[in-house]
């Protein structure tokens, strides 16, 4: 007998989930607890993709750990307050920079692939929202469908199309929504 697959929503953290600080028209993550803010509205669009059964999994990159900028410790408490006031079921983080060409930094898909397995989500039934072109290459190279959320930053841009673009997580929630209802998906 084959285990039923589940489906998952794969969420950036910076830019998704809580806001960013911009320089130079960059986004930066918060330095600490007291920087981060929930995205407006955040709560009820999370609540609106697990009343329809997806799974929500965070999958971040978090190099300023290995840049010595940022602690881990510091990290795992944002990621603590975030999962103690959003429906999240579980947090994906790399700590690594480039130059460690670990499997789990976005754009590569490790940290997708390792919350699948180990939550029984079917990747091509599931989507990846995110705000950078790393989330979007990542989703793609793990056969996710793909929610960029355009914020107009001024840096690269993803090199192969999301399957959806937005400028909003509400405007992603409501067309993942719809997708899932238009594949008969309840």
């Amino acid at each position: 007998m084959t285990a039923v697959r589940r489906r998952g929503v794969f969420l950036d953290r910076d830019g998704v989930l809580n806001e960013v600080s911009l320089r130079d028209g960059r986004p930066h993550p918060p330095g600490s607890l007291a920087e981060l803010r929930l995205i407006s509205g955040v709560a009820e669009c999370l609540a609106d993709l697990k009343r329809h059964g997806f799974l929500l999994i965070v999958v971040t990159n978090q190099p300023d750990v290995a840049r010595g900028t940022q602690t881990a410790a510091a990290v795992e408490e944002m990621h603590g307050f975030l999962t103690s006031r959003l429906p999240l079921d579980h947090v994906y983080t790399c700590y690594h920079d480039d130059a460690s060409r670990c499997d789990c930094r976005k754009p590569k898909p490790g940290l997708v692939l390792q919350a699948a397995a180990e939550h029984g989500i079917d990747v091509k039934e599931s989507y990846l929202i995110g705000d950078r072109w790393r989330d979007i290459e990542a989703g793609h190279r793990a056969r996710c469908k793909t929610v960029f959320i355009d914020y107009g930053y001024a840096e690269k841009r993803p090199a192969a199309p999301a399957t959806f673009e937005t400028t909003s997580l509400r405007g992603a929630v409501d067309w993942i929504l719809a997708s899932a209802q238009s594949e008969g998906v309840r």
